[in-house]
């Protein structure tokens, strides 16, 4: 699928011109800041921030640097509270909003074989879904449509919200459903605002183009190709294959004890953020991306079309850039699902890239701790010297109530 995506070139021909064709919005940059070359990894550095987290609440961290070739693997703690069992760097684990950059590339490929455009109203492919016709395809992949986060209702209180859905199987439809029941948060086209229901439309779109469930277009257009022996969609199977990490959600009361969310059916978030997969698989991934392996470079283009969101942090279609302490930007994605914080981010060039989690969630501190993961493996021993600040507020509740930061997906 990779090959063939990039070797159609009279469809991308095509494309091309449609892209031409189309004015960027008025809120997105097209690109990011003058790029600066990333230090050496700073190995001690990492260790360090692991460490932290878990005195703050994690029971394991871990974190994994593919750098030209050589590999950094760094973990601390535990991955199964009840056995004892040491975390490694090859177990698996939920990867949380990761899934929606699995979710944009299958949409771009898409685009790539001109059975999509970014600037179709969603309707058009989904009749009657959304109220009107306003919302396009490139509004749903940029957070910019308005649509409520059935999340922010569902999730208002961690625990409960977590135990009232955990083995519960939802519809695509019933999750839009829940959205429309809200006003929109701002009119579609406008600014930046994260929203889980804008994936669940992403796949939506993937199956009723593609005809297939989207566990089967992340296997054969992303996880075959790359051979990404560890990532799985297992939706709406409750137990993770394989060697996991177990995931342990902090109650929103302080003291209490921390619940294992390990085993659920994820169906809350599907397309938006249902994967599993490993530290080395991530890194696999995100190299491939901006490397240009799974899109053409005229679709990579669009997925890095910015929309500012503060003053470190940029939204394209379905990816994320993060504008590091010393100069250096990288690109990928977070993840929070119940019990689970994921970073995986890459260079400009893919040549380095970094997959981190802390098997635990609705913890401000310990993500705010894990930012500096990125701090270390891209600037290096500089980053010792800053502060790197608060990770800010994360958008994808992902059960992690109001108590502290959400997911910035």
């Amino acid at each position: 699928m990779v090959k063939k995506t990039v070797s159609r070139s009279a469809v991308l021909g095509a494309v091309v011109l449609s892209f031409l064709a189309v004015p960027a919005p008025a809120t997105a940059a097209s690109h990011g800041p003058a790029a600066a070359a990333p230090a050496a990894p700073d190995i001690a550095g990492l260790r360090s921030v692991l460490s932290t987290a878990r005195r703050q609440g994690a029971p394991g961290a871990m974190a994994r640097i593919d750098d030209h070739g050589t590999v950094h693997r760094v973990a601390s703690g535990v991955a199964d509270r009840g056995t004892g069992r040491a975390l490694a760097t090859t177990d698996r684990f939920r990867i949380g909003s990761v899934t929606k950059v699995f979710s944009a590339v299958v949409l771009l490929q898409l685009v790539d074989e001109g059975r999509l455009k970014l600037d179709t109203p969603v309707n058009r492919h989904l009749p009657g879904l959304l109220p009107d016709d306003a919302v396009t395809v490139r509004h749903v992949l940029s957070h910019r449509s308005g649509l409520y986060d059935y999340t922010d209702e569902m999730f208002a209180r961690t625990v409960p919200g977590f135990e009232a859905v955990r083995n519960k199987v939802f519809t695509y439809r019933q999750l839009v459903d829940r959205s429309l029941r809200h006003a929109r948060t701002g009119r579609a086209g406008g600014a930046y605002a994260y929203s889980n229901t804008n994936f669940v439309v992403a796949g939506m779109l993937i199956e009723k183009l593609t005809g297939q469930d989207v566990g089967t277009a992340y296997r054969t257009r992303i996880i075959e190709p790359l051979n990404l022996r560890d990532t799985s969609y297992v939706h709406p199977a409750t137990a993770l294959p394989g060697t996991y990490a177990r995931g342990y959600l902090t109650p929103d009361e302080a003291g209490a004890r921390l619940v294992d969310a390990t085993r659920q059916t994820a169906s809350w978030a599907q397309s938006a953020g249902a994967l599993v997969s490993t530290a080395k698989d991530l890194n696999v991934f995100t190299s491939a991306l901006l490397r240009g392996e799974l899109t053409s470079s005229t679709a990579l283009r669009q997925m890095t079309r910015w929309t500012t969101v503060n003053s470190t942090q940029a939204y394209g279609l379905g990816l994320r850039r993060r504008d590091l302490s010393c100069g250096v930007s990288v690109y990928g994605h977070t993840g929070a699902v119940q019990g689970y914080y994921t970073y995986a981010f890459t260079s400009k060039d893919g040549r380095r890239s970094l997959a981190a989690l802390a098997n635990t969630s609705n913890n401000a501190t310990v993500l705010s701790t894990m930012l500096g993961t990125l701090e270390s493996a891209f600037c290096g021993k500089s980053a010792a010297r800053r502060a790197a600040g608060p990770a800010g507020r994360h958008e994808d509740v992902a059960g992690q109530g109001r108590r502290g930061p959400v997911d910035e997906g």
